[in-house]
């Protein structure tokens, strides 16, 4: 027999070496999660005084068992309907061409300003995260069609690959946001109220990156050109575009926030709306139409298979008590709830640094959220937290998959180049964090009034 609380260590660092051999993380976790609830139900039997063959074999049995629970309870959820209908919609934008016309709305309103064009491509990958839900969508979408234009206007390889793999990051913020449902799901809170939660963040998170592009083309104007100034009628035109693009997302929101719909309800009315704009616009053949379900399919199937994984997983850490361990050890410590928080913080910072933003997300939550719990954090604060600072992961040496996404599309720019691009945008991101801990309202105004909760 074995101590509990070293299966939970050992259970981690496996998981850990898995993950660092590349080894996808919903199959890492789902193997860990299973051979360990196999070997804590097993050693959990033979301290009672059971033979051993028996115990292993109840240990056997209790695993199949979870294993077979959990995927039919993670696979029948109606909540989780929001997924491939939100998959679908961010789908449906990106190959009907409407990033196109956000950032043409962008552009034409803020390109002539200095660093205008790398403002204008935040702005877009706003508009886009609220259609997609996905940060690679949006770095990969929006990087297609802003980097050949600030490379016409020669803007600096850093500032113009920064901002597209920063504003690439905010579609893991703003509502329908992917990585919200996972939190959601795995913490048992209301996948409405987080996203009505990162409504403001978003926003403000969005101004931030701007005002950090405003900071780097004040400091060395050349980063930056100025472009061509619009004139009225290319900009009413150009608006006039993006409209049907921006009432979708004013409906699926504000049908939300208002109780209209249910967040299952506006995921199917926002891409049923996605499909009528791109079909209306005559922009989607057969050929798109197959691509857009098979890559729907093929998004959806893997984030419910991370999902089955985490249900998995949990149970497994619950059984060693490590994270009851963690609980006590964190909340005895002569910080006080902020210098906590701040640990955490600097946790998730470190992991960022090595693992991609969904497998530190549910890698980590049967740990901290705990921690959340007796503290009396809230739920859905304690989640936007965690959510940007999962964000920062996403641009952070030397793992930052955005960066790489980036470097995809823009092969030319060293590696350096575009890291030392993202920092500005990466203290933005800290920036937010501080004022959500000295204003939580900034995230809690929106759920607070929720009509409906």
């Amino acid at each position: 027999m074995i101590s509990m609380l070293f299966l939970g260590f050992l259970g981690l660092a496996t998981l850990f070496v898995l993950l660092f051999l590349r080894m996808p993380v919903a199959l890492s976790m789902l193997g860990v999660g299973f051979v360990g609830t196999v070997i804590a139900n097993a050693n959990k039997f033979m301290a009672v005084g059971m033979a051993s063959d028996q115990a292993w074999a109840r240990g056997w049995k209790i695993a199949y068992s979870n294993l077979a629970g959990e995927t039919f309870e993670a696979s029948s959820n109606f909540n989780l309907l929001v997924i491939p209908m939100f998959i679908l919609m961010g789908n449906l934008a990106g190959a009907s061409g409407m990033s196109s016309d956000l950032f043409n709305a962008a552009y034409r309103w803020m390109g002539h300003l200095r660093g205008g064009l790398a403002s204008a491509t935040i702005a877009a990958c706003a508009g886009f995260a609220a259609l997609s839900g996905s940060s690679l969508a949006s770095a990969v979408t929006m990087g297609r069609v802003a980097l050949p234009e600030m490379k016409k206007y020669k803007y600096a390889d850093s500032l113009a690959t920064g901002s597209v793999a920063a504003g690439g990051t905010l579609g893991f913020l703003i509502p329908p946001s992917g990585g919200m449902i996972i939190y959601a799901v795995l913490t048992e809170q209301s996948i409405g109220r987080l996203f009505m939660a990162g409504v403001f963040p978003g926003i403000i998170l969005t101004l931030l990156f701007i005002g950090a592009i405003y900071l780097v083309v004040a400091r060395k104007p050349e980063a930056g050109p100025r472009g061509e100034r619009s004139n009225k009628t290319e900009r009413i035109k150009s608006f006039w575009l993006a409209t049907p693009i921006l009432g979708v997302v004013l409906a699926t929101i504000g049908g939300m926030y208002t109780g209209f719909f249910t967040p299952v309800e506006a995921s199917s009315v926002g891409a049923l709306l996605t499909f009528v704009v791109a079909a209306a616009r005559r922009k989607l053949s057969l050929a798109k139409m197959r691509t857009v379900i098979l890559e729907t399919m093929n998004s959806t199937a893997t984030v419910f298979l991370i999902i089955i994984a985490a249900f998995v997983f949990i149970p497994f850490m619950s059984l060693t008590g490590l994270p009851a361990q963690l609980v006590t050890t964190l909340t005895s410590l002569p910080i006080g709830d902020i210098g906590v928080l701040l640990v955490i913080i600097l946790a998730y910072m470190f992991l960022g640094m090595f693992l991609e933003s969904i497998a530190m997300l549910v890698l980590t939550i049967p740990v901290v959220i705990p921690i959340a719990i007796a503290l009396n954090w809230d739920l859905v604060w304690f989640g936007i937290i965690v959510v940007i600072v999962l964000e920062m992961g996403m641009i952070s040496p030397p793992v930052g998959i955005n960066v790489f996404i980036v470097k995809s599309i823009a092969p030319d720019v060293p590696m350096g180049q575009i890291f030392r691009g993202i920092w500005p945008f990466w203290f933005a991101m800290a920036a937010m964090i501080g004022l959500l801990i000295l204003f939580p309202q900034i995230a809690l105004y929106l759920p607070q009034t929720l009509v409906g909760t």
